[in-house]
């Protein structure tokens, strides 16, 4: 199998955010669950996203992880490397964002990295280097208490310097609004410079457009999914995609079996789909104090469930008001939480696989991550999208046979994504 275009995601929710891009805008998709065994088969695709999880692990284990990604795909013929990154550049000053991007250009040989988080079809613009979230800075909008990486300063050339070691630049939307061409003559002064990385403005598709053409002839970039657009695009308008292969039609077919939603996510948004749920479908609604205080919320969660199922989908969810989360990380510690209630959520889940569930949705980053690795599910073949960012995912290659997914970030998805996601998976 040659790809044309690889990517590395620091998440599994990011990644099959950046899969559903690349997939809408013309290229045949695959996300795979870490570097694929060998034996795994994969579709005939055009681009592969790895899905990692190393947005909240030490630099340099994001940094190992990430580069024997790379270098998995530079061996299937990946011309171009995007390193995926949240929308909402979540990253400490210790990294990760910083040392992954500098990492990536060395392994391919150096030079100069295009940076963006900007996706403006889900309000993510960036302006003059400073990034905003439907139209207020991130650092006065509700995204800036990430639980794990609370994002305080909305200027992306200040935070990208403080996680790099050589120098960051930014192309702002003049010389973007100009074109390709302008792009170019500006990285090539940044270069001269010494600059390594360079913050670029973007607030319409078309700066994407103009910013995936300028990328793709360079070996890496780091950006979030509306960087992927700009690829892809850039690449369909290339040539270079062939027909046939895998396509969303076969992501969709018919699987049976029960249907379950598992939400760790504590954003005001799954917060809100979670009450609109209720209406509609039994809620389990756990305790995080008591998942953290041992095994018997999770015992009691199960058996809720199996009492359940049978009738029609059930919701167990492990989302806390952001004073709930708070509280528990000053008790037990920011880590120590988060890690008890991912694990928690991955055990629940593999027992509702167990007990026949075949069609699973998955609120927040981090509890999805934790439930497809304890499923040990290698990869995922692309479907139609459910809502932005978020599409529908079917299985490749795992244990329990195939099952349709969704992963969806905290933040993504109307008021009723749960039904409307369960009602896309046959």
């Amino acid at each position: 199998m040659a790809i044309l275009l690889g990517s590395i995601a620091d998440d599994y929710t990011g990644a099959s955010d950046l899969a559903n891009t690349l997939t809408k805008n013309g290229l045949r998709t695959v996300q795979t669950v870490g570097i694929p065994d060998p034996s795994l088969a994969l579709p005939d695709v055009d681009a592969v996203v790895v899905s990692l999880k190393i947005r909240s692990v030490p630099a340099s284990d994001a940094v190992t992880a990430a580069t024997s990604a790379e270098r998995w795909l530079r061996q299937r013929g990946a011309g171009h490397v995007l390193y995926k990154i949240c929308s909402t550049f979540d990253s400490t000053d210790a990294g990760n964002i910083g040392p992954v991007t500098e990492a990536l250009s060395a392994a391919a040989g150096g030079g100069i990295v295009l940076v963006t988080p900007a996706f403006p079809e889900t309000g993510r613009t960036v302006y003059l280097g400073h990034l905003f979230v439907g139209g207020q800075p991130l650092n006065e909008s509700p995204l800036k208490d990430h639980p794990l990486n609370p994002m305080h300063d909305a200027n992306l050339v200040r935070v990208l310097t403080r996680q790099s070691r050589n120098a960051v630049g930014l192309i702002d939307l003049t010389t973007i609004a100009a074109g390709p061409g302008a792009v170019k003559m500006r990285l090539d002064s940044f270069r001269t410079a010494g600059v390594t990385a360079v913050i670029a403005d973007a607030i319409f598709e078309q700066d994407l457009e103009t910013l995936g053409e300028v990328a793709l002839e360079t070996p890496v970039s780091t950006g979030a999914s509306g960087l992927g657009l700009g690829l892809a695009r850039a690449l369909v308008r290339s040539g270079r995609i062939s027909s046939g292969g895998a396509t969303t039609a076969d992501a969709i077919r018919p699987v049976g079996g029960l249907s379950a939603i598992v939400a760790g996510s504590c954003s005001k948004a799954t917060l809100h789909q979670l009450d609109i749920a209720e209406r509609s479908m039994p809620v389990l609604r756990l305790d995080p104090e008591r998942l953290l205080a041992g095994p018997d919320e999770i015992a009691a969660a199960i058996s809720w469930a199996g009492e359940r199922i049978s009738a029609g989908p059930v919701v167990i969810a492990a989302s806390a008001a952001p004073e709930t989360v708070s509280r528990l990380q000053s008790l037990y510690g920011r880590e120590a939480s988060g890690h008890a209630i991912e694990t928690a959520t991955s055990i629940i889940t593999a027992e509702l696989v167990e007990r026949g569930v075949r069609r699973l949705v998955i609120a927040g980053g981090e509890t999805s991550g934790a439930a497809v690795d304890r499923l040990a599910i290698p990869a995922f073949l692309i479907g139609p999208e459910i809502a932005p960012g978020v599409p529908v995912l079917r299985t490749v290659g795992n244990a329990q046979g195939d099952m349709l997914l969704a992963l969806k970030s905290g933040n993504f998805g109307g008021e009723d994504f749960f039904t409307a996601a369960l009602a896309m998976m046959h």
